[in-house]
């Protein structure tokens, strides 16, 4: 077993810990915004959408619903913000202090995902990937990850496909850790462009054939 593949072994196994723990530590959380999401307008409580994972390998994404519940596809939606009008009051809430994304932690348990890693998209966008985008599915789906760190929604779809090719390319369990301890800043203080780690990704891209 190389280096690497005994990393990724670690990575997964952190990923077990950190879920479970994660639950137990996070139930009455879970239990509390469950309940506002019922009361508020008696929807269905998780939301769950086909996005794509590690080597092109579908599965369902589990997420708090923030959203009025709807019928509108994926495409029509975009890019969906704290001042949609289809955002509850409950949503946004969970929303911005990323509290939505919880039950995502069974999906680490199940495997579709990892605490960290490249956000996970829908299958109509990866359908629309080059081949440098394609790098991007080359490791298990995120919980949070490098685009999310550095900017997220406040940077372009492509500009976040730069960000997470580069961290499959570069990725070790010191960048999982600095990840993380990043997001606890990005629920604190919000979304801020890293540009630098930003002119980063786009200098690896060039280097990489990103127009090929």
């Amino acid at each position: 077993m190389t280096a690497h593949h005994a990393g990724l072994a670690l990575k997964r196994t952190l990923d077990l810990l950190g879920a479970t723990l994660g639950l137990v530590a996070c139930l009455p959380l879970l239990a509390v915004v469950a309940c506002l999401i019922r009361l508020e307008d008696g929807g269905p409580v998780l939301y769950r959408q086909p996005r794509v994972g590690l080597g092109l390998r579908q599965f369902a994404l589990l997420k708090f619903r923030s959203l009025q519940v709807n019928d509108l596809p994926t495409d029509a939606l975009g890019q969906i913000t704290a001042s949609s009008p289809l955002v509850t009051r409950t949503g946004r809430l969970i929303r911005r202090l990323k509290v939505d994304e919880l039950p995502q932690l069974l999906n680490v348990l199940c495997g579709d995902m990892s605490l960290v890693g490249p956000r996970p998209t829908v299958p109509e966008q990866v359908a629309r990937y080059t081949p440098f985008q394609r790098r991007r599915v080359g490791m298990r789906p995120g919980m949070t990850g490098w685009a999310q760190v550095n900017g997220n929604v406040r940077l372009t779809w492509d500009e976040r496909i730069v960000l997470d090719v580069w961290y499959v390319a570069h990725w070790s369990l010191l960048l999982d850790a600095r990840i993380l301890a990043r997001t606890l800043a990005v629920v604190v203080l919000g979304e801020r462009p890293n540009l630098k780690a930003l002119r980063q990704a786009l200098a690896y891209a060039d280097g990489s054939g990103r127009r090929g």
